[in-house]
C-alpha cells in the first residue's frame, strides 16, 4: 500500500519536519531564544508545493479526461470509498463537473507558486490549500490524506495572520509574542548561547540534505514520464507526490461469497454474501462516513476489482483465514453470513459493475444507493484443503 497511496511517506516526511520544528533545549511553549527556523519553515512549503504540483501535473500528463475536462463526471461514483455526498454530487451538471476540474487545475497547478510571492500571497496559498482539503474531505473518503495535507499549509501563516485564534489577556502568549518583537526591533537581544549555535548548525546542516535529497524529485517533476508517490531515497524523507492520475470510468466490485454445499457447482448451492465495513456491497446500504479513519482492507478491494486475483493474492490469503473464521480477519468485516453456524466449505469471488442508482429515481425509492450488474466469476470457489498447497508455496501460515 506504501508504493500506491504515498500516504505513509507523506506522513513520515512531515513527522520527520516536525523534529526540526522544536526546540532541541526546552520545553517552553514560547522560547525565547529559539523561535523556529525560517529553514524548517520553507521546508514545509516546499512540502505542500510538491504535494499539490506533483498531483497537478500527473493529472495534465495522464489520462486524458483531465485535459478534456470530464475527469469530475466519473470521480465520485468510482473514487475508492465514496460518502453519501458523493452520490448527490455525481449528478450534479456537465458545466459544474467541469469548473470542479477547472478549479482542482488552478489549484494544484498556479496556486503552489503563490508561496514565492511574498507575504500576502503565501497567506492566499494556505487558505486556499486549506479550503480545498475541506471540500475534498466533504466529498469523499481519502482516510487521513486530507487531514495530513493540511499540516505543511499552516506553514504559509505568519504571527500576525494567526494572532486571532490566541487570547489577547494580559500576560498571555499573543502579549508575549509582541514583547518579544519589540525588543529585538529595538536590537535587545541577549548574546548568543551555546545551544543557538548548536540549533544553527542542525538547521542549516537540515537545509543542506533537504535541498540535495530534492534534486531527484525536481527532475521527476520536469520529467514528461513523471512518476508519483516515490521516493528516491531509502529513509524517504524527500518524496514525490500525485493522486488521481488516471480515472476508472466504471466502478467494480469484488463480492465474496460463501456456501455450506458440499458441491460449488450445484445449481441449488445458495451463496451467502460477506459485507465489508465501508466498500459498496448490499445495495440498500447508505455510503459511508469514515474520514479521518482508514479502512484499509476495503481500500484494497477497490484496487482488486480492476486488477485480477493473480495480480492480488493476498485476496486468495483472506479467502482462507474466511473459511477458517479466524476471528482477527472477520472484525475486519462488517457482516459474516455464517456467524453462529459451522465455516462456509466454500468461498468464490464475484466480480460486479456497481452504478449509483438515480435520486428520486426506481431503484432509490426501493432503498437502493447502488444498482449493479454481473460481469462475471472473479476467482473460483475454493476450500481450506484446496489452498493447503497454495499456501505452502508461499509460506503463509496455514490457517486453523
Amino acid at each position: 500500500m506504501l508504493d500506491r497511496s504515498g500516504w505513509e511517506s507523506q506522513l513520515l516526511e512531515t513527522g520527520f519536519l516536525g523534529i526540526f520544528l522544536c526546540p532541541l533545549w526546552t520545553l517552553s511553549r514560547l522560547p525565547r531564544h529559539t523561535p523556529p527556523s525560517s529553514i524548517v519553515i520553507w521546508g514545509f512549503r516546499w512540502l505542500i508545493f510538491r504535494i499539490m504540483l506533483g498531483a497537478g501535473l500527473i493529472k495534465i500528463r495522464g489520462d486524458r479526461c483531465w485535459r478534456d475536462l470530464t475527469c469530475m463526471d466519473y470521480h465520485y461514483e468510482t473514487q475508492p470509498v465514496p460518502n453519501p455526498i458523493a452520490y448527490f454530487m455525481h449528478r450534479s451538471p456537465w458545466w459544474f463537473h467541469q469548473f470542479e476540474t477547472l478549479v482542482n487545475h488552478f489549484i494544484e497547478l498556479v496556486v503552489p507558486f503563490f508561496l514565492f510571492l511574498g507575504r500576502r500571497m503565501c497567506i492566499v496559498h494556505g487558505l486556499l490549500q486549506i479550503l480545498f482539503q475541506v471540500l475534498l474531505i466533504i466529498s469523499g473518503n481519502l482516510s487521513f490524506l486530507n487531514w495530513l495535507t493540511m499540516v505543511p499549509s499552516i506553514a504559509c501563516f505568519d504571527d500576525s495572520s494567526l494572532g486571532f485564534l490566541f487570547s489577547s489577556r494580559r500576560g498571555g502568549v499573543k502579549e508575549r509574542v509582541a514583547q518579544m518583537q519589540l525588543k529585538e526591533a529595538a536590537r535587545e537581544q541577549l548574546p548568543p548561547r551555546y545551544g543557538c549555535y548548536v540549533r544553527k548548525v542542525v538547521n542549516i546542516s537540515f537545509g543542506v540534505l533537504i535541498a540535495y535529497l530534492s534534486i531527484p524529485v525536481v527532475l521527476n517533476l520536469l520529467n514528461s514520464r513523471q512518476v508519483m508517490n516515490t521516493s528516491f531515497n531509502p529513509l524517504r524523507i524527500v518524496n514525490t507526490y500525485g493522486a488521481f492520475g488516471s480515472i476508472t470510468k466504471e466502478r467494480t466490485e469484488v463480492i465474496l461469497q460463501g456456501t455450506s454445499s458440499l458441491d460449488p457447482n450445484d445449481p441449488t448451492a445458495v451463496w451467502e454474501e460477506y459485507d465489508f465495513k465501508c466498500k459498496p456491497g448490499d445495495l440498500k446500504r447508505r455510503p459511508c462516513f469514515i474520514t479521518p479513519y482508514h479502512y484499509r482492507l476495503d481500500w484494497l478491494m477497490w484496487f482488486a476489482a480492476f486488477q485480477t486475483y493473480e495480480q492480488n493474492e493476498w485476496i486468495i490469503h483472506l479467502a482462507g483465514k474466511l473459511l477458517a473464521q479466524e476471528e482477527e480477519t472477520l472484525s475486519l468485516m462488517a457482516t459474516n453470513p455464517f456467524a453462529g453456524r459451522e465455516p462456509p466449505r466454500w468461498i468464490r469471488g464475484e466480480h460486479f459493475k456497481y452504478k449509483f442508482s438515480q435520486p428520486g429515481g426506481k431503484h432509490a425509492r426501493e432503498g437502493k444507493w447502488w444498482i449493479r450488474k454481473r460481469i462475471g466469476p472473479y476467482f473460483p470457489p475454493v476450500n481450506l484443503q484446496g489452498l493447503k498447497k497454495f499456501y505452502e508455496d508461499r509460506n503463509w501460515p496455514y490457517p486453523v
